[in-house]
């Protein structure tokens, strides 16, 4: 069976937020806006992702 992977997109920049926001920006591997990862969906990238919500759109692929 084939892992499920989302595809998330850096729709805000993450500078001026808190610390930690910018470092979980910067763990999904995006680095400017509109930037584009495929990652594997895990309960950990989940976490990350509901964190930095507001700066993010998560897509399934």
């Amino acid at each position: 069976m084939a892992e499920k992977k989302i595809q998330v997109t850096l729709l805000k920049s993450p500078y001026g937020r808190t610390q930690g926001h910018m470092e979980t920006v910067r763990g999904l591997g995006l680095k400017h806006r509109h930037d584009k990862r495929v990652l594997a969906d895990t309960p950990a990238i989940r976490g990350m992702i509901s964190k930095v919500a507001y700066l993010v759109k998560c897509e399934e692929v």
